[in-house]
């Protein structure tokens, strides 16, 4: 006979650095898919992305600069969570709250997005992983294929790693699509978007100095750039020579409920940065149907672009290069455009919140 008594819910502890609405969207799907109660240790909004937060009613959210190391094992300990998620391995208060719930027979999971390079350092931390990873993750749950091969060399067993650990909030973007994919069709919005904080690794000033050189040399057609973010460096990319062209828009900080409208405004996105190994609003870009040009330093091209098909790419930092990538655009026809939007969109559509869910509920159910 079957019972009519609620199921016991599973307790989820995450260890996280800074949120944003991307994370929370994750988190909400496996609350929905799994029954589980997730208490979310996380460390204040960044000011330069003061981002609106909305929680489902079984996510907790603790403060993490109001738990010294002792308070986080003792909530640790009274939680008593079957899956722990710690993003890597920066915060040591963290790894030893890791260490304690492994050995209490919990799935504890390292998440991170740094991507193999080789060099002497990771060399060094991969060695030293080896010692004291076993005792304090059990798996790996990175972002890409480059990541995965981090693990790898930490250690980590095939079987015992994930990739895809971000995810864009896809709904809104995939439903907004709709409608400016058809507005588009009608009249192609000749704008390249940027969206990033406004810090020297995201490459904002590279790609003014290229727009601008593209504009005065009359290469550029019709085409404005817009950049969006707030950063150190806001003001001296604004008030550069490039950055004050008046083709060139800077629009702040934009509310993540507000970014379809203004991707849906837009033509291409362009991400120059020098340093990324990842990119969400790369897939966000791409859920929104926007031809795509990359860095080459940018992690999430691996499973957002396709060289001919919805993009390109441009050695990083190489503002000749990033020239030739915005010519690129110019140069094709609005019927191309939608075309490479078209194959975006279904690219960026392929992995959801949900399907991230999956995985986390899988981990939830793997021995330690």
């Amino acid at each position: 006979m079957a019972s009519n008594a609620p199921r016991s819910r599973e307790q989820v502890l995450v260890l996280y650095t800074e949120l944003a609405p991307y994370v929370l969207a994750c988190l909400n799907a496996l609350v929905e898919r799994a029954n589980v109660d997730i208490h979310l240790v996380r460390w204040p909004v960044n000011a330069e992305a003061p981002f609106e937060l909305a929680f489902d009613p079984h996510i907790t959210v603790y403060d993490r600069r109001s738990l010294t190391t002792e308070a986080l094992l003792a909530l640790a300990d009274r939680i008593a969570p079957r899956l722990v998620l710690a993003s890597g391995w920066v915060d040591k208060s963290y790894l030893k709250v890791c260490q304690r719930m492994r050995s209490n027979g919990a799935t504890t999971v390292m998440t991170f997005d740094t991507a193999w390079r080789g060099g002497l350092k990771q060399w060094l931390s991969s060695g030293m992983g080896r010692f004291w990873i076993p005792a304090t993750y059990s798996h790996a749950w990175a972002t890409g294929e480059r990541q995965s091969r981090y693990a790898e060399m930490l250690g980590f067993a095939p079987d015992r790693i994930r990739s895809g650990f971000y995810a864009a909030d896809t709904g809104s973007f995939v439903q907004a699509y709709a409608s400016a994919s058809a507005a588009r069709k009608v009249r192609y919005p000749h704008r390249f978007i940027c969206v990033a904080r406004y810090i020297e690794t995201k490459g904002q000033q590279q790609l003014c100095d290229a727009f601008a050189a593209l504009c005065d040399e009359g290469r550029a057609g019709d085409w404005e750039l817009h950049l969006m973010g707030v950063g150190d460096r806001f003001d001296a990319v604004r008030n550069s020579r490039s950055g004050k062209h008046p083709r060139i828009v800077h629009r702040g900080f934009v509310q993540a409920k507000d970014m379809p409208e203004m991707l849906a405004a837009s033509g291409a996105s362009v991400v120059p940065s020098t340093y990324e190994p990842w990119g969400v609003v790369v897939q966000e870009h791409a859920c929104m149907g926007l031809p795509l040009l990359l860095s080459d330093a940018v992690g999430a091209a691996e499973r957002f672009l396709r060289k001919g098909e919805n993009g390109t790419s441009h050695k990083a930092g190489d503002v000749p290069d990033i020239s030739v990538s915005l010519a690129t655009i110019v140069a094709s026809s609005d019927v191309e455009l939608v075309a490479m939007g078209a194959r975006s969109a279904a690219l960026g559509a392929a992995w959801t919140p949900q399907h991230w869910a999956e995985v986390a509920e899988d981990l939830l159910q793997q021995r330690p």
